[in-house]
């Protein structure tokens, strides 16, 4: 069975509700031209995946049974000052499918660990810091400013993901042309009937 991969359930350390009202956990997957969707033209860089808006701590579960294959860190104001802190997981499922689930406020799972489908694997981020966009941000991101919207991140790759290479950062392709393993995820959510 596979699952929507955001979750109301917030576990109880991170929040003192224990549960999200379902309305704010949406299923909606954006669809092309829009923000957040899949290959978007960000002016300097294209969307590897697409974000799935949800009120920040909503729970993230894994979309399909799998193993772990990496855990990491997607964003941090080491790397671009705007950014908060944010971390991925990478679980490896059948038929060579990497998804990457990212800009994460924590995980709770670690490589080689055995995911059943809808197994909790972490909480939703947020990815900006709106205190620190100014006019030397990307366009795209200085209008994100103030609005701060909390969402999954979610990729999809075909037998060799990329978490490390030189036109990759924080969930963008920094090249026009496409990496040759990388999925539509609306089309990979869609074709499993989630």
């Amino acid at each position: 069975m596979k699952r929507w991969p955001l979750n109301p359930k917030i576990p109880k350390k991170t929040a003192s509700e224990k549960q999200i009202p379902e309305k704010a956990v949406f299923r909606r997957i954006p669809q092309n031209g829009e923000p957040g969707s899949f290959w978007e033209d960000r002016g300097d860089r294209y969307h590897c995946g697409v974000d799935l808006y949800a009120s920040e701590n909503t729970g993230v579960v894994s979309v399909e049974g799998g193993i772990v294959a990496e855990t990491g860190l997607m964003t941090s104001p080491e790397i671009l000052p705007y950014w908060n802190p944010t971390y991925y997981v990478l679980i490896e499922h059948d038929e060579g499918l990497f998804c990457k689930y990212g800009e994460l406020a924590g995980f709770t799972v670690k490589k080689g660990d055995e995911i059943e489908p809808g197994s909790q694997i972490g909480r939703v981020g947020m990815v900006l810091n709106s205190a620190k966009i100014d006019n030397s941000c990307p366009l795209y991101i200085q209008r994100l400013k103030n609005k701060n919207p909390s969402m999954l991140h979610f990729e999809v790759w075909e037998n060799e993901p990329i978490s490390a290479h030189r036109n990759y950062l924080g969930g963008n392709w920094f090249a026009e042309e496409m990496p040759e393993n990388l999925r539509d995820p609306a089309r990979y959510l869609r074709s499993r009937g989630i």
